[in-house]
């Protein structure tokens, strides 16, 4: 079956308490764009993250607050910020990379909270049935093209609330020639079939 494709670049989640030190106490996260999830939006806030070794500035704030502060980066601006954070689930960022946030009014330091996002697809229960999906926890994605190949351990990330999309770090995305909108193939089996 066919699913299209999301690229996510480097981005932050925050708490509703970070939020305030990083933009002030008065501060909201106000919709810059909405995002394909139901109910979620790029901000039109942006903070800057660092190491000692190298900082990126202008990185996007998603919406709306969460239950817990995260930094989604790639690998090359891992490489870059001279960190080793392991490749998580959103949200799982137990013992995960340490880094710093700075926004206009104040900045925080995590001990931990800086991840890879696994490959993963959005997808709900429903869906899961009627594309003979169900039982399974990850499944495997072909590529087309030039630069085409096989994606193994594609992670499927089963909500209620969910609109079909695969998603991609930049990484992923410029190592396969993927972009944003572009259409590949879940493929049910072993990758040794194909």
């Amino acid at each position: 079956m066919k699913v299209s494709v999301g690229i996510s670049a480097r981005h932050v989640h925050l708490t509703e308490e970070h939020l305030k030190i990083l933009f002030g106490e008065d501060a909201l996260l106000e919709e810059l764009k909405p995002l394909h999830q139901p109910a979620k939006f790029a901000s039109t806030k942006t903070v800057t993250i660092q190491t000692k070794k190298a900082k990126f500035e202008h990185v996007r704030v998603l919406g709306p607050t969460r239950a817990y502060t995260q930094v989604e980066i790639s690998r090359t601006d891992a490489y870059q910020l001279g960190i080793q954070p392991p490749i998580r689930e959103s949200g799982d960022i137990l013992n995960s990379a340490p880094i710093t946030i700075v926004g206009p009014v104040g900045c925080i330091s995590l001990n931990e909270g800086c991840i890879l996002a696994n490959r993963h697809i959005h997808i709900t229960p429903k869906q899961m049935e009627l594309y003979g999906l169900s039982g399974l926890n990850e499944v495997h994605v072909l590529v087309e093209g030039e630069k085409g190949g096989i994606l193994n351990h594609v992670y499927l990330k089963i909500e209620e609330a969910s609109y079909f999309e695969l998603h991609l770090d930049t990484d992923d995305a410029n190592a396969f020639g993927i972009h944003n909108g572009d259409v590949v193939t879940i493929l049910e089996g072993n990758t040794n079939d194909f």
